[in-house]
């Protein structure tokens, strides 16, 4: 295992403190959130169930056994989501967020907004002071794409569309590079307005609640002011 990797394993641990016996869990995308669905393992037959954000975070979930529900199924039966628990691309002080290096943002954004606590896990590398190294992807209708690029292009980014990927919405990604992010929630908005946007990898709106970050010193809880 990788130094990072050791790092991830060590905040996907610090997250079990945050499930909720009983409850039905908010289950993120990517490396980390991985780590995370296999100690969720040892849990699975106190917990009611999972949400899942995406198709290939809900295979996971199923292969050890842990069942995932349709997130409209748990909402309607009066189910509520006290945790979701998801990586990041990067993370600021204020527990801003890029998401989306995967391209399940959209579903990660529907579970951030349906849960109690958002829980963000990730290693030391992702913690930025400003947000924008990482190129923001924003999910795009396919026929709007030609039109979106000219927008972000109007913001000061460079969008590159993402060859060869389709969400698990059918939709396609656009990565925007070369940008500064220093209002957060305010591009967040912007972006979201564009006519053919889905939604954009920006988690400001609705950040972190807490943040459990991997060191080489041990895992350090931030939270939101």
């Amino acid at each position: 295992m990788t130094p990072q990797d050791q790092l991830k394993l060590e905040v996907a641990r610090a997250a079990m403190a945050y499930v909720v016996e009983g409850a039905v869990i908010g289950v993120g995308t990517g490396s980390t959130a991985n780590f995370f669905i296999d100690e969720l393992a040892a849990l699975k037959g106190r917990i009611r169930g999972t949400v899942a954000s995406s198709v290939k975070s809900a295979e996971r979930l199923r292969g050890h056994g842990i069942e995932v529900l349709d997130l409209n199924d748990a909402l309607e039966r009066g189910w509520d989501i006290p945790v979701y628990v998801d990586g990041a691309d990067e993370i600021n002080r204020a527990l801003h967020m890029i998401k989306g290096g995967g391209g399940a943002l959209a579903r990660e954004k529907i579970v951030a907004a349906v849960a109690q606590k958002f829980v963000c896990i990730c290693d030391a590398s992702k913690l930025v002071p400003v947000l924008g190294a990482f190129a923001l992807p924003v999910e795009v209708l396919p026929m709007a794409r030609a039109h979106v690029a000219r927008e972000l292009t109007k913001l000061g980014g460079t969008p590159r569309l993402r060859e060869g990927f389709t969400t698990d919405n059918g939709n396609v990604i656009l990565d925007i590079a070369g940008l500064s992010i220093t209002d957060p929630p305010a591009l967040e908005t912007a972006i979201n307005q564009i006519t053919g946007v889905v939604t954009c990898g920006l988690f400001a709106r609705r950040g972190a609640d807490v943040l459990l970050l991997g060191t080489g010193g041990g895992v350090e809880t931030h939270l939101a002011a």
